[in-house]
């Protein structure tokens, strides 16, 4: 009878369990994709903060497809989520916020903001036009721009990201913020295709690179290195993450031209293997945004809101001013939260280390002598 008891007793707790399991809050979590490797990061991460604070979490990645993260949201809904953490992949996306809207679900941007839609009140990221201005500091720092001369220009070519991410322009125009007063001096000279800003759509559409894709970023530099730079040899590339970072080195190092002196090439979110490049002296920089105190904060912020409680991140400011522009999706301008980024180079290479961003076997590779 005791056994008998005891086994009733464990189902009932099982039961209690898996009850208060399933009545908790759901926050349904839609990230963009895998083949780059801080999104898969990011999905934990959010799962993990979202846990801690009591919720019911579910994340899904997209594939790069945005008639399938639909679907992934749609289920979300459908199991009754109350809150949607959404990096979108692109304005695709607003028929299911749309439907979020009319569930009275809250819906948060993540890093992208979702264009073209008035349906949704939240977005955090980090200050992405500081991203690209980091980005043009590194350029200018390695080139010594300061002290270069018409007589003797550097020559610089430039690649965006996505053109259905909101991110990239912000990240191009922070970025020639910086390399444009050089251009016009004569002191750099763009190889390829100049878009002064993003503005210029037709010439970013030519620089774009579309989903981030590194093999697209390969081949077109690739085609840079055959054609229009073949009489030149390029000083620096603008890479806006790290993932075209590597391709674009790849390219040149199937190139005799640039075996024993790579240009210059920027990078972004800190990616392992990124950084045992920058470690190798390949690739010259990345900029660092913690995204696991992004995930945190974008947790804090739906936890808050759900609450009906006043925003405070720590950390994070709303944005206002000439910045309140990185929250208008075309539709409205949304409440945005921005974080800091920071420019790592070989010299504070341990900056993400001590931030724990990486598990202990890639701290120990990225630190090792």
């Amino acid at each position: 009878m005791k056994k008998i008891a005891l086994v009733l007793l464990i189902l009932a707790v099982a039961a209690s369990f898996g009850f208060a399991q399933r009545n908790r809050t759901l926050i349904g979590i839609a990230m963009p994709e895998t083949h780059v490797q801080r999104w898969v990061k990011d999905g934990n991460s959010l799962k993990t903060f979202a846990e801690k604070a009591g919720y019911r979490a579910e994340v899904q990645w997209g594939n790069a497809e945005q008639a399938q993260q639909n679907q992934q949201i749609q289920s979300f809904l459908t199991q009754g989520a109350k809150a949607l953490v959404v990096g979108c992949i692109n304005d695709g996306v607003r028929s299911v916020i749309a439907e979020a809207a009319r569930d009275k679900v809250i819906v948060i941007a993540y890093d992208r903001i979702i264009p073209n839609s008035a349906d949704y009140d939240y977005f955090i990221t980090f200050n992405n036009f500081k991203v690209g201005q980091l980005q043009g500091q590194s350029i200018e720092s390695a080139l010594n721009l300061k002290s270069a001369t018409a007589a003797a220009p550097k020559y610089v070519t430039l690649f965006a990201g996505s053109p259905t991410d909101g991110n990239a322009f912000f990240f191009f125009d922070g970025a020639m913020s910086v390399l444009n007063p050089y251009i016009d001096k004569g002191v750099l000279k763009v190889v390829g295709p100049y878009p002064r800003t993003s503005a210029d759509r037709a010439n970013f559409q030519r620089i774009a690179t579309e989903n981030w894709q590194a093999p697209i970023a390969k081949t077109r530099m690739e085609n840079l290195l055959s054609n229009d730079a073949r009489t030149v040899t390029l000083d620096a590339v603008l890479a806006p993450n790290d993932t075209l970072a590597r391709a674009i080195i790849e390219a040149c190092k199937a190139d005799a031209k640039y075996r024993t002196k790579l240009p210059a090439v920027t990078g972004q979110d800190a990616e392992f293997d990124s950084m045992i490049s920058i470690k190798n002296g390949e690739q010259t920089s990345t900029v660092f945004k913690d995204t696991t105190k992004l995930a945190e904060a974008a947790i804090l912020l739906a936890d808050q809101v759900l609450k009906g409680r006043p925003v405070r991140i720590p950390g994070a400011v709303l944005a206002s001013g000439d910045l309140a522009k990185i929250g208008d999706t075309g539709r409205k301008v949304v409440n945005t939260y921005l974080l800091d980024p920071i420019l790592v180079t070989k010299s504070n290479i341990r900056v993400p280390v001590n931030a724990g961003f990486y598990d202990a076997a890639q701290a120990a590779r990225i630190t090792a002598r």
